[in-house]
């Protein structure tokens, strides 16, 4: 078990190295934010062209390409399996977000070169997503277990999950704002959105229905993950997350948090420690290999899915995380 611990421990060390790495490039991208001047109006729209859009994450990439058709031009600012956390702006990056899109789709406080960029100004619309939903799921750290699901009241930013996402009901009602600003955009295109949203929610709703009966019988509701990532998705469904790390996942969990998490495991008879492709497994697989426990894939879905084995899209991965809670949890 030591020599396990220490082979991954080790891992960690080398992964800190490389997130230092890129933070240095990010400040030199937050430098370029700066030199950027943008209007402090949104400009028109061209008529007969694609809405140009920028979405931030994967899922909202996914949604306003799914509203839009061929009525829109999308460009997602996150390369597949790329964990959105650890984002770098490039020069045209930047210059896609400020002077270039019609609309931009961002969740605040999850990126934070993106919100300095929408901070100093853009060409066209900014839609936060955070301003939609009217409970956000907050948490203190990774380290309580009181048989709850975790907390859903407004807090300070630091503590609020930004994957709000997980839950399919947020998605419809993002679906639904983003309706509307491409519709504001383009008013010739206005029936299309519109037609394309009705579906577009229907889907998700049908998701939704999904997820509620497939967890609703399970043998445990407790699933331990790598980061903290997937609050709105345990609150939603009437499970506990016990995460590794907190929210911040390049914060590495302490010799004593693991030993709690393996505690944890036996006392609820977990079966399965989830990790995510974006972050190293090394923590995940030392504390199943310790406690003769399997493996598994919990995807946050901030990027577009690198694996398309377990789905191509957002609905495809959602459904095999569903897939892999009903295996780890027992369910029938």
């Amino acid at each position: 078990m030591i020599l396990t611990f220490i082979s991954a421990w080790m891992k960690m060390i080398s992964m800190n190295h490389e997130r230092l790495l890129a933070g240095a490039a990010a400040l030199t991208c937050l430098t370029l934010l700066s030199a950027c001047g943008t209007s402090s109006n949104p400009a028109q729209h061209q008529a007969g062209t694609p809405v140009r859009v920028v979405a931030a994450v994967y899922p909202y990439q996914w949604l306003t390409e799914q509203i839009g058709g061929d009525k829109v031009q999308v460009e997602g600012l996150l390369k597949p399996g790329a964990d959105a956390h650890d984002l770098e702006l490039t020069p045209k990056q930047v210059a896609d977000v400020t002077q270039l899109a019609d609309l931009v789709v961002y969740e605040s406080h999850l990126q934070a070169p993106v919100d300095n960029a929408v901070a100093g100004g853009t060409k066209g619309r900014a839609l936060d997503t955070t301003t939609l939903v009217q409970d956000l799921v907050t948490t203190t750290d990774a380290s309580g277990h009181d048989g709850e699901t975790p907390a859903t009241t407004q807090a300070e930013h630091q503590n609020e999950d930004p994957h709000l996402w997980l839950d399919p009901t947020n998605m419809a009602t993002v679906a639904v704002a983003i309706r509307d600003q491409l519709s504001a955009i383009d008013p010739s295109a206005a029936a299309t959105f519109t037609a394309n949203t009705d579906k577009v929610v229907a889907d998700l709703k049908g998701l939704d229905t999904e997820y509620s009966s497939g967890l609703a019988h399970c043998d445990r509701k407790v699933f331990i993950t790598s980061h903290e990532a997937f609050g709105y998705l345990a609150h939603r469904y009437g499970l506990e997350q016990i995460a590794v790390r907190g929210l911040d996942a390049s914060v590495e969990p302490t010799a004593a948090r693991i030993v709690e998490v393996q505690n944890i495991a036996k006392q609820e008879g977990v079966t399965t420690i989830f990790y995510e492709t974006a972050l190293s497994p090394a923590v995940s697989q030392s504390i199943a290999k310790d406690g003769n426990l399997r493996t598994d894939v919990l995807d946050p879905l901030e990027a577009a899915p690198q694996d398309t084995a377990r789905g191509a899209d957002y609905p495809g991965v959602m459904r095999a995380n569903l897939q892999a809670l009903r295996t780890a949890n027992g369910c029938r």
